[in-house]
């Protein structure tokens, strides 16, 4: 019988498409990336015209040696990674981690994509295979090359002239040049003082309606045109006297109505879907791709495991026909005919750069309502699960009709007031969905009574109001998010990383949902700003990203981008190295006497931020912190772990003894871990002969090597282990020491056994 191997990435995909395929199917999982560019010096050998050295991950070799196994009884090799150039690549390593030639191969070696996981889109994808589109990887392998060349050769400029362990990255140090230039604007921000003045009416049957001043003297006011109270209270007693004088009276001048009507938000793309979310179910970029692809991937509804989103990485607005007629049906049964539109209707995309080769992110199975599907989801996938469904069904439906009146009240000669409102003459689309706002200070227009041109007004009082100008907001997620994508920079599939990043290396943090730069980030971003414009330019990234996409068209080649871009690079960071100086970087003078020693005070950059201190340093040792205002406590940081004991995500947070990872469920799941996980060394427990000795860490930083079965065995050695055995005692395992003087040498561990091989004499 004919045996076909599907690979995936997730093993919850793996099992759902398995479901699909049937018999003759065997589906596993590569578990994400196999290869990558190791994470040191040397990774893509630049004389070689810029030749990657690809390794296999260490947690890769088991997932592989599982596939190898599982070769040697398969007729063909069906590769169904993700849809998009990061799909791509990772079919194409996993060709070469398994040691297969494609034009060589005896086994037949096929590409099948598919955009949503259910049954009839794997079936047709597997029906219709293609071959590995060697555009997008190496389209992909570009991206990889530039990341790694800025990354390795910028984050070590970094270390030397500011701090060691930081670190630049092509697209972040752009997102993070967004949020200190908005800091800075808010930092030179100077609030400046205007008034409005309302009032409020009321008409001979009782109603009352409230309206803002908009002309004086037949002039239109300007915001700043009442900059006090003084002028205001000038203009309130002008008004006050027209109720009283002969001839002088509030009379409804003109009254304009209009219909209006008003357009849906089109489906979800990863952009929109992440600060849509942001807006409405107050989740982080990273939170909503996770559950998006929990529901991707596959969930138990009952009738087994279904895909119930399409997939979630892409920036198209595009609905397929079944999509368009699924929309159709489910409107016209819920909401009646009224609702439904004649023909469907088209989105265009504004996203620059944007590729509308995927559809957009809708439910697979439209017909399937949130309410149906409630029982089976978690609170957080339900709720973006209706987020999704909303925004789709919604953009099919009919226009909201809106009767737009607008009022114009003159108050004697030369004043004039306007109110507006609006009344729904028919929901439409409204009736399920509209879109969330940014500003949420927007104000809503009321409605308004029945008035008449002519009709005299009563004023009940006046409303003289205070304003102070306020700065720009900070950048929230989907602020932040809406504003990469505006410039066209990064891509879907990065948008999450690249804000967590910028949290979880402490350049900026979280404080009521806004991005506010730390000290460090705003000196990387001043060092980036100031010495590597070009680099950090908003354009520049963009246009990088157009000659990416023409590599993934075929347009372009992508070693001749690599040498464009590397040679003028290395350039200027070599010219860099001798003219920036850490100290330029890190201090800075304040013209303030030390209290102590009565040398000058400067502000010096610190491991904890920003701090007065003596330039008289070591003579005076004297500093002073810098009181900075109380925020508050960042919100926790998803990792890509998930807990062993009940599958949630882990978050990464900060104990007495620095980050680890702790359960998302938590109370109901108080499973805890380090962040960094123990690493292997090879070598076998001495004492209970099944465990493995682990490198591991003391809470005061120490490191040490114990078995992994801990607490079933304690054995636990401060030397590193090497698996060798003792030669005069037969002890299973040496340890590796070594002293100043001594240097490095081999000792038995085993106490009164005295063996030691190598290191110097001592004198």
């Amino acid at each position: 019988m004919s045996q076909n191997l599907v690979i995936v990435e997730s093993p919850a995909k793996a099992r759902t498409i398995e479901k699909f395929l049937g018999k003759d199917y065997r589906v596993l999982a590569s578990y994400g990336h196999v290869r990558a560019l190791p994470s040191k010096q040397g990774s893509v050998d630049i004389e070689q015209d810029f030749t990657p050295k690809y390794a296999v991950l260490p947690d890769s070799k088991k997932h592989l040696d599982a596939i190898k196994k599982e070769l040697k009884n398969t007729d063909i090799l069906l590769l169904a990674t993700d849809p998009d150039r990061e799909g791509e690549a990772i079919a194409w390593h996993l060709l070469a981690a398994l040691g297969l030639d494609k034009k060589k191969s005896d086994i037949p070696v096929k590409r099948v994509v598919f955009h949503e996981i259910t049954k009839n889109a794997i079936i047709d994808a597997v029906a219709n295979p293609r071959d590995i589109s060697l555009d997008l990887v190496d389209a992909q392998q570009a991206r990889s090359v530039l990341d790694y060349l800025v990354g390795f050769n910028l984050s070590p400029f970094l270390w030397k002239k500011i701090r060691y362990g930081l670190s630049a990255g092509r697209v972040q140090s752009v997102a993070l040049r967004l949020i200190c230039e908005r800091e800075k604007e808010i930092q030179a921000f100077k609030e400046q003082e205007y008034w409005t003045i309302g009032a409020q009416w009321a008409k001979a049957g009782g109603q009352n309606l409230t309206a803002g001043l908009v002309e004086i003297n037949s002039k239109k006011l300007g915001k700043f045109d009442i900059p006090d109270r003084q002028a205001a209270d000038g203009i309130v007693k002008a008004l006050e006297k027209c109720g009283t004088e002969p001839g002088c009276a509030y009379r409804v001048e003109k009254v304009t109505r209009s219909e209006r009507k008003r357009t849906p938000a089109p489906p979800f793309t990863t952009s929109t879907m992440q600060q849509e979310s942001a807006r409405k179910l107050g989740f982080s970029a990273k939170k909503t791709m996770m559950i998006a692809q929990k529901l991707y991937e596959g969930v138990d509804i009952g009738e087994g495991t279904a895909g119930l989103i399409t997939y979630m990485r892409t920036d198209s607005v595009v609905l397929s026909t079944l999509a368009l007629t699924e929309a159709r049906e489910v409107i016209t049964s819920l909401y009646g005919k009224e609702y439904a539109l004649a023909k469907p209707r088209f989105f265009k995309n504004r996203a620059k750069n944007a590729q509308e080769a995927h559809e957009a992110i809708r439910p697979t199975y439209i017909g399937k309502t949130p309410v149906e599907l409630k029982k089976f989801l978690t609170p957080d996938q339900f709720k973006l699960y209706d987020l999704i469904w909303k925004r789709t069904v919604a953009c099919q439906m009919a226009e909201a009709l809106l009767d737009q009146t607008s009022v114009e009240i003159s108050a004697g000669a030369g004043f004039k007031f306007r109110a507006s409102g609006t009344v729904i003459r028919f929901a439409g689309f409204m009736k399920l969905y509209i879109e969330g706002v940014d500003d949420e200070s927007e104000e809503k227009e009321g409605v308004l009574p029945p008035l008449a041109e002519g009709e005299q007004l009563d004023l009940v009082k006046l409303l003289p109001e205070q304003h102070f100008t306020q700065p720009p907001p900070r950048y929230s997620e989907a602020t932040l998010v809406k504003t990469l994508e505006e410039y066209g920079i990064g891509r879907p599939s990065t948008y999450a990383s690249i804000l967590n990043t910028l949290v979880e290396r402490k350049y900026t943090r979280l404080d009521k949902k806004r991005f506010i730069p730390e000290d460090v980030g705003m000196v990387v971003n001043d060092l980036l700003v100031n010495h590597f414009t070009k680099y950090v330019d908003y354009n520049f990234t963009a246009d990088l990203e157009e000659e990416l996409d023409k590599i993934s068209r075929g347009e372009k080649q992508w070693k001749p981008l690599l040498r464009e871009f590397w040679e003028p690079f290395q350039t200027l960071l070599k010219q860099k190295e001798g003219e920036v100086t850490k100290s330029s970087l890190t201090t800075e003078a304040t013209g303030e006497a030390c209290p102590d020693c009565g040398k000058e005070l400067v502000v010096k950059l610190g491991k904890f931020g920003k701090f007065f201190a003596c330039s008289g340093y070591p003579e005076c040792k004297f500093i002073r912190k810098i009181e900075k205002e109380k925020t508050e406590t960042a919100e926790p940081v998803f990792s890509e772990e998930k807990c062993e004991k009940c599958g949630s995500q882990m978050l990464i947070r900060d104990g007495r003894y620095g980050k680890y990872l702790a359960c998302s469920a938590y109370p109901g799941c108080k499973n805890i871990q380090p962040l960094v996980k123990p690493k292997g060394t090879g070598v076998v427990c001495p004492e209970c002969g099944e465990g493995e000795l682990t490198e591991k860490k003391s809470r005061y930083g120490k490191m040490f090597y114990s078995c992994n079965r801990y607490p079933q065995c304690k054995f636990a050695l401060w030397d590193m282990p090497v698996e060798r055995k003792c030669p005069q005692c037969g002890f299973p395992l040496l340890v590796k020491k070594v002293y100043k003087r001594e240097g490095e040498f081999l000792k038995c561990p085993k106490e009164g056994c005295d063996f030691k091989e190598g290191g110097k004499e001592k004198k």
